[in-house]
């Protein structure tokens, strides 16, 4: 496979991964309309009157986001650690890491979260890292849709880089039409006009400065096959046998859920002319019947003793209710959301620990998302590394704030136990309290070495040392 790759052409490659993305787009497509509400209709007749097709049109109900929003919303990439064996030598550094900084400066805080949630819904995301052209130590990071971009590997399971990217700024309904395209390969980035009749078109070559291609893949559900899943493509049917499900309990409700009353053996009474006393007719040659008026307030009289009342019972909406429930609870095992999210169940009363035991099932599969995009964020911030010309360190590791659902009050109460019992370090605890920043500990840190009695008393003599040394000596 490397040798084939060797031999393919800049334009060959950008033929390649611009059929790779059109021969995917109906799928990707397809799960992109579904998390924005374009859901396929529910089943009507095809005499539906315009009345029933609005009924279609109000029985979406798009609960597809929430599987994609709630486990991102617990993930945050909160901090950044070098190795204590790593290019800056033993320990720790207070300093804050260069790679870091970048984060920091690119906005990365809150641009993280299209990056998870497009790897959430589609199986895969994507991240490129290239030197920023007016300051080349200064890299940009940006983040990209998998609609828009197809990576080529060696080994799909296990690469952690691509061999080469093709990135288009659009996928063109038609045939022929061109659209700008970007390919990353190990050495350069090519500038491509791509999908026109006579092919690709080169505009511009530039080196890139890497020895690798500069994009990283984030797969929350890669299998050892290289295959993605995304968390709403197996809920697309549960999803459609709600919507189905509403559909009908909408026209149940709106033709079938009131009481219908009958009356047979009765002749009707008819309009006339209050000067004649003739029948009225209207223009069709039919008596115009004068309606019956029956209300609460009223009493149903007929001349005729063979006259009987009787009604029609509404249609009972439990069973479709029943069935939305049992689809919402279908979707919430499969997807490892509590139910109580989808509005199954009920979170009156629960307690600390009992909340804890709902949320077990999606912490795991927070805990499993964070493994897998946790490597990927990490490699880019290598690449980072690599632009602003510091030794990336393979052993660094990002930190997640803590997104569980837990008092402050167990937490430093856990956490002190960790101190006291087991002897870790307190200001390795620091880190662990919800809500605290990498810069809050740095900044704690020097508050703390700022008040230590011990470092200004050694502080102090150093002073005095220094200021009892003749002029001489301190020169020599």
């Amino acid at each position: 496979m490397i040798l084939i790759e060797a031999t393919h052409s800049p334009a060959t490659r950008v033929d390649l991964g611009f059929a790779r993305l059109r021969a995917d787009r109906e799928r990707l497509d397809r799960i992109d309309r579904y998390m924005r509400g374009e859901h396929d209709g529910p089943y009507t007749p095809r005499t539906a009157t315009e009345e029933y097709k609005l009924l279609a049109k109000r029985a979406v109900s798009n609960w597809l986001p929430l599987l994609v929003k709630t486990p991102s919303q617990a993930m945050a990439v909160d901090g950044y650690r070098r190795s204590t064996d790593g290019a800056d030598g033993p320990g720790l550094s207070e300093e804050t890491p260069a790679e870091w900084r970048v984060w920091q400066d690119q906005r990365m805080d809150s641009r993280q979260t299209p990056v998870h949630r497009a790897a959430l819904t589609y199986g895969q995301s994507f991240v490129t890292v290239l030197p920023d052209p007016a300051n080349p130590e200064r890299p940009v990071i940006r983040g990209v849709s998998p609609r828009l971009l197809y990576a080529s590997y060696d080994d799909p399971a296990a690469d952690a880089l691509p061999l080469w990217a093709l990135q288009v700024e659009t996928v063109p309904d038609g045939e022929g039409v061109e659209t700008r395209a970007w390919l990353y390969d190990a050495t350069h980035v090519h500038d491509f006009y791509v999908g026109g009749k006579a092919g690709p078109r080169l505009l511009d070559s530039r080196p890139h400065g890497f020895t690798v291609c500069p994009v990283v893949r984030f797969a929350p559900d890669l299998d050892l096959e290289g295959r993605v899943t995304g968390v709403v493509e197996p809920m697309i049917p549960i999803q459609d046998r709600v919507n189905q499900t509403l559909f009908d309990l909408l026209v149940a409700q709106t033709f079938g859920s009131f009481k219908v009353r009958t009356i047979s053996g009765m002749a009707p009474e008819f309009r006339r002319d209050s000067d004649t006393g003739e029948i009225l007719y209207d223009r069709n040659g039919r008596p115009e019947v004068v309606p019956i008026q029956a209300d609460a307030s009223r009493f149903l009289v007929a001349p005729d003793a063979d006259t009987r009342f009787s009604q029609l019972d509404e249609t009972p909406l439990s069973g479709f209710l029943d069935s939305i429930e049992l689809a919402t609870k279908h979707m919430a095992a499969l997807s490892q959301l509590p139910p109580m999210y989808l509005g199954v169940g009920s979170l009156t009363n629960l307690s600390a620990e009992a909340m804890a035991s709902t949320e077990m099932a999606l912490s795991r599969a927070v805990g499993e998302f964070q493994h897998s995009l946790g490597e990927s964020w990490e490699q880019v911030l290598a690449l980072c590394a690599t632009v602003m010309g510091v030794e990336p360190d393979s052993r660094a590791e990002v930190l997640w704030k803590d997104a569980e659902s837990r008092s402050l009050s167990q937490t430093v109460d856990a956490l002190g136990k960790a101190v006291q019992m087991l002897q870790v370090p307190p200001r390795a605890m620091w880190s662990r309290i919800p809500g605290v920043t990498a810069r809050d500990v740095e900044e704690w840190a020097q508050i703390q070495e700022a008040d230590d009695p011990g470092l200004r008393m050694a502080d102090r003599m150093a002073s005095a040392v220094v200021a009892a040394e003749p002029a001489g000596a301190r020169v020599a």
